[in-house]
């Protein structure tokens, strides 16, 4: 997997590609074994961003590369250029392992590549490419999903991960590492975008629940039950649930959920609570339970999402 060739266009991310170009472009110094042969295929001149790039070869030299990056799509609500599509899959079908960063995937779902697959994208734009590519089995949770011949990430620095994963499989995890230390990030993170992701209310306040919302949020520390959310939005279980459906898109139980494991992330960003006083303040419980719901919601335990998002203001 010596040669890598990052194909680009207009209308790509700058950050995944200079990640991508920066890892692969040149080895550490430390690194004595020989190092990936980069090139830059693409239309001249590319236009990414604000910056102007001379692409070394075109689109058509993808299918003599071991393997092909695709750096973010900026637009996910346009469709990506046919020969951009067309000269991934051609390098593909041509035995090249190709891997997308970020929005990228939305290029490897156009060619084709994802369909019966489990893939990934940032956690923004999962539910339109599962929406635009039904036979794509899109994870939101995880970092990057790695397939074999094709592999994708998630969102802006997991770029950085799976470019590290693809590191680690052609060059062993020592010198992985040494690539992460030079670039001064871990060489492995625990957990998946879920600890990324936020949970805001639903925009619209002209439904049923627009009252209900705020009168929950003010009693996390309850435990309260659908009949409680029913009996205080004055509508029977049943009609509360087709509500829930409706505006938020889950169950009233779930939904209860998740706001208590958001506040909880807030608790931990910006206070030196325990976690005792945490899951009491969100309706948990005990320590146990909060743990057990956070680390499956967020994909880290409590302890490990403090560590990571500790604001300044909550240290004493």
């Amino acid at each position: 997997m010596d040669t890598v060739a990052l194909a680009v266009t207009d209308g790509m991310l700058h950050f995944e590609l200079s990640v991508a170009y920066e890892i692969f472009g040149s080895a550490p110094d430390a690194v004595t074994t020989p190092w990936y042969r980069l090139s830059v295929c693409g239309p001249a001149p590319v236009r990414v961003g604000r910056f102007l790039l001379e692409p070394d070869h075109g689109l058509d030299r993808l299918r003599y590369a071991d393997t092909v990056i695709v750096p973010g799509w900026a637009d996910v609500d346009v469709d990506p250029p046919a020969g951009l599509v067309d000269a991934v899959r051609a390098a593909h079908e041509a035995g090249a392992r190709v891997a997308s960063l970020c929005t990228g995937a939305f290029v490897l779902a156009a060619a084709g590549l994802l369909d019966g697959k489990r893939a990934t994208t940032h956690w923004a734009h999962t539910e339109l490419l599962t929406g635009r590519h039904p036979r794509v089995s899109v994870d939101p949770d995880v970092l990057y999903v790695d397939n074999g011949s094709v592999l994708t990430s998630a969102g802006k620095a997991a770029a950085l991960d799976l470019c590290l994963h693809l590191v680690r499989l052609d060059h062993g995890s020592s010198i992985a590492n040494t690539v992460a230390r030079r670039l001064v990030v871990p060489p492995h993170r625990d957990g998946g975008q879920a600890q990324f992701v936020t949970t805001p209310l639903p925009a619209r306040t002209d439904h049923p629940l627009a009252a209900l919302f705020p009168w929950v949020l003010e009693r996390l520390d309850h435990p309260l039950s659908v009949e409680d959310l029913a009996r205080q939005a004055r509508m029977s279980s049943r009609n509360l649930g087709r509500h829930f459906r409706s505006v938020a898109g889950t169950t009233p139980l779930r939904w209860l959920l998740t706001q208590r494991i958001r506040r909880a992330q807030e608790l931990l960003e910006t206070t030196d609570d325990t976690v005792d006083a945490i899951a009491s303040a969100t309706g948990m419980g005990t320590a146990a339970t909060l743990r057990r719901h956070f680390n499956r919601a967020v994909g880290v335990p409590p302890d490990s999402y403090r560590r990571t998002f500790r604001s300044p203001a909550g240290r004493l």
